[in-house]
């Protein structure tokens, strides 16, 4: 079941290590049995572009449903030509996960992430694979 608001914002906000303050962005959660299991937090809209953090429990919330829902938000709703995602380079599983949806590397940013390099990746609308279902 998809659910909204700043509960879900903050759940993503504390599983990738970022910050939610209140009123800036949009989060939109999966629940399973009543429990949020998945969660995307929508944040830093320039009214072209949109951040995207997505946080989850385990392997079974990629529901094509939720991730329909999730794409097309931002290309539908916000209107923007582009979502940007933010990945630290030693975070090898977010990278293959951000790719695997169609998300292409943009820019790198040494030594900025918690870790390593701030990889930017981004999709276009034409690059969505989720908006043809």
């Amino acid at each position: 079941m998809i659910t909204f608001g700043e509960d879900v914002a903050r759940w993503v906000a504390e599983r990738t290590g970022g910050k939610y303050f209140a009123g800036s962005g949009q989060g939109i959660g999966w629940q399973k049995n009543g429990n949020l299991i998945a969660g995307v937090l929508f944040d830093n809209y320039t009214g072209r572009s949109v951040q995207m953090h997505v946080a989850a429990i385990g392997k079974r919330w990629m529901v094509r449903e939720y991730l329909n829902f999730c794409f097309r938000y931002p290309f539908e709703q916000l209107r923007v030509e582009k979502i940007i995602g933010l990945v630290d380079s030693t975070n090898a599983d977010a990278l293959r996960f951000d790719r695997h949806l169609g998300f292409t590397d943009e820019a790198v940013i040494a030594d900025a992430g918690r870790h390593g390099d701030i990889i930017i990746l981004s999709m276009t609308r034409g690059q969505c694979r989720f908006l043809k279902d």
